[in-house]
């Protein structure tokens, strides 16, 4: 399974979504991230939570969605609200596309051990929709049933 996570800025959820995918569901599912309108850089702080968890961060960038005409995923997550709400483009229209809003851990205002709780806290709810994702790409499931299967990962 191929999946792309899109975030608008593709800097911090769509990131540490690519990074926990590729590390759990590694020989099962391939992912990538990218954003409408990318910041060109990964937010600091993700590279720091994900590497402090555990997770690989080599070779993560920030890039722009029009860098995968050629990818072909599967499945096109969004995780931030502003990027649901966008089309996509076109070479996106065979792929069947599903929103797992997250709540924005850059945008915490706070002390060191807040900001730290939200990364964590965020990091934690995408390992536990990985692991979903990772039992549902070993099903044979039809399309309409897939769709239906990762919109409930997403309503948790």
């Amino acid at each position: 399974m191929k999946i792309l996570y899109i975030c608008t800025h593709n800097r911090c959820r769509s990131i540490l979504s690519e990074a926990i995918t590729n590390q759990i569901a590694s020989g099962i599912i391939e992912a990538r991230s990218a954003g409408s309108q990318p910041a060109g850089v990964v937010h600091p702080l993700s590279l720091k939570y994900l590497e402090q968890c555990g997770y690989a961060i080599q070779g993560l960038q920030s890039q722009s969605w029009d860098d995968f005409a050629n990818f072909h995923p599967d499945v096109v997550v969004t995780v931030c609200d502003s990027a649901a709400g966008e089309t996509c483009p076109l070479y996106f229209n065979d792929s069947l596309t599903v929103h797992w809003g997250l709540k924005d851990p850059s945008k915490v205002d706070g002390s060191e051990a807040q900001i730290e709780q939200a990364f964590l806290a965020c990091i934690s709810e995408i390992v536990s929709r990985v692991e979903q994702l990772k039992s549902l790409a070993a099903k044979d499931l039809d399309r309409a049933d897939l769709k239906v299967a990762l919109a409930a990962i997403g309503a948790h």
